[in-house]
């Protein structure tokens, strides 16, 4: 089932091999006709992570991305959409010799002619492929196929992993391997034949439990790993080599190198974590939170990850709590909560759905002080909020909301005003990596250290730089500029104790040993905050 933790398992086991000595790379397949994860409803599918060359895909690359502190590039994700719109170019294109083109198998020749691409363009000594979707769906059945063919090609070089939950239903008490059982089946149909099983479930498996995987699922207990519930998914790979997740991986594929296991930094940083007493305590100003009666939170993952790792690396233990910016716009007598709070984050959105009840939480932490994290539409929004509060322009807004505003404080680009109207709309926005030049003295240069950066965007709208002096003068701050195009994309202020809010996001680039710049100083803000 979706959510079971086949991405940070993918992750975990790059992890693993990595800490032999071999190079890793990964690579997500998603069975959407979409042609990339941009156009996709955060509430449905989670967050879209992009990557350094403005891909915009699944959030499983974020976590490859974390684990492995690799930049994962766009050869490294795919959909059907994008297989099948590639097959038909290709066909257009009389690239198949006047053959008949069929599903299969053209469709899953191409699939295996990326997974090639990707490992050769990163040098891989392994290449994990994560396909998503479920077992026995029929949308996931051409890679299905193609991981197939790719095994019968080269029979020594594929292994098959399948991440199968085992429930353990409250009223009876007993771990039930039933729905594993026709997992593995449903599997075989589709001619494929699981060489390793990991077992999740919210406790560890049993030797009891292990057998019965393994007399009816056609592997080796050994080859049954236990994968319980953990505080943190980055005690993951060490609780994977609990169960010689790694042997297991060489010795099938036949590898007798000995290669020391040294996952020294991450086994410590799983201590520590699981230490940490004091709290700092976070709330996320979002809309992107509920489904039903239950809350996504993977609709913000990287931002949540990112506060994680800033809080660890403060010595503190992150307390997230979802706020929901509409209840502001309802009841602005409730802003009063965000005083329980050490600081603010609001991520990036679209759209004018809860955009009043953002303002008034950052008109809130501005004018009592509360430490105040803005990403993409986050700066967006502060820009408007200091515009109306701060510079007397009462009706400032972004033209996304507002089109006739008579202060436009935030505009699209004109390049993207030419993919509106000729609606390119897909993969069009500002996306990938930008340089960003840091103003000496600043909050933002003393987080960074350096006066060049680069940094992750997605974004159609940007501060319009006719109000810039205006907005200067009332005190507020541009500490990050785009050098070539002399756009804006850090703001802080002057009289408040950490307000920075950046048009960038630097949540896709926080690592677990390697926090972001701007998040750790956002924290370490925050713990003071009583």
């Amino acid at each position: 089932m979706s959510g079971i933790g086949k991405g940070v398992t993918t992750a975990s086991i790059g992890k693993i091999l990595q800490s032999r000595g071999f190079s890793v790379t990964a690579v997500k397949i998603d069975p959407y006709i979409n042609v990339d994860a941009g156009t996709m409803n955060p509430i449905e599918h989670g967050e879209v992570f992009v990557t350094d060359d403005g891909m915009e895909c699944d959030q499983d690359v974020g976590n490859y991305e974390r684990f492995m502190d690799v930049n994962i590039p766009s050869d490294n994700y795919m959909t059907t959409g994008m297989v099948y719109q590639t097959v038909i170019n290709r066909e257009r294109n009389l690239e198949y010799d006047g053959r008949c083109v069929e599903v299969v198998p053209h469709i899953p020749e191409e699939v295996i002619r990326r997974l090639d691409r990707a490992g050769k363009k990163a040098k891989a000594d392994f290449v994990l492929v994560e396909i998503g979707g479920t077992v026995g769906e029929y949308q996931n059945m051409i890679f299905l196929e193609a991981g197939r063919m790719l095994r019968l090609q080269r029979p020594r070089d594929v292994l098959f992993v399948l991440v199968s939950y085992l429930p353990v239903p409250k009223m009876i008490g007993e771990m039930k391997t039933k729905p594993t059982q026709y997992a593995v089946r449903s599997l075989n149909s589709a001619g494929i034949q699981p060489d390793i099983i990991i077992a999740r479930s919210v406790i560890a498996i049993d030797e009891p439990r292990k057998r019965k995987i393994s007399i009816f699922c056609n592997v080796s207990d050994k080859d049954v790993i236990s994968a319980p519930d953990v505080k943190s998914i980055y005690d993951i790979p060490v609780n994977f080599e609990k169960d010689a997740l790694g042997d297991r991986i060489l010795e099938k594929f036949g590898i007798k190198i000995k290669r020391k296991k040294n996952l020294g930094n991450w086994e410590t940083l799983s201590r520590k974590t699981t230490k940490l007493k004091t709290p700092v305590h976070i709330g996320i100003v979002g809309k992107y939170f509920n489904t039903g009666h239950f809350t996504l939170a993977d609709s913000y993952i990287s931002v949540i990850e990112a506060v994680k790792h800033a809080a660890w690396a403060n010595s503190r233990k992150p307390e997230i709590k979802w706020l929901d910016a509409e209840q502001y716009e309802k009841n602005p007598a409730s802003l009063k909560e965000l005083k329980k709070y050490n600081g603010i984050i609001i991520p990036g959105g679209f759209g004018s759905r809860g955009v009043e009840g953002k303002i008034k939480a950052i008109s809130y932490c501005r004018k009592n002080k509360i430490p105040f994290l803005g990403l993409c539409y986050g700066l967006q929004l502060a820009v408007i909020e200091f515009a109306r509060n701060a510079c007397g322009m009462k009706r400032a807004h972004t033209t996304e909301v507002f089109s006739e505003t008579p202060h436009p404080v935030i505009h699209m680009l004109p390049e993207q005003l030419v993919n509106l109207r000729e609606k390119r709309l897909g993969g069009s926005m500002r996306l990938g990596a930008y340089m960003c030049e840091v103003a000496l003295g600043t909050k933002a240069a003393k987080a960074y250290g350096a006066k060049l950066v680069s940094e992750r965007h997605r974004h159609r709208f940007e501060v319009n730089n006719e109000y810039r002096d205006r907005l200067q003068k009332n005190g507020m701050v541009f500490s990050g500029v785009n050098p070539e195009r002399n756009l804006i994309e850090i703001i802080e202020l002057k009289k408040h104790p950490f307000f920075v809010a950046t048009q960038f996001h630097p949540e896709f680039k926080s690592r677990p040993l390697a926090p972001h710049p701007l998040f750790r100083e956002f924290i370490r803000f925050a713990t003071k905050r009583k």
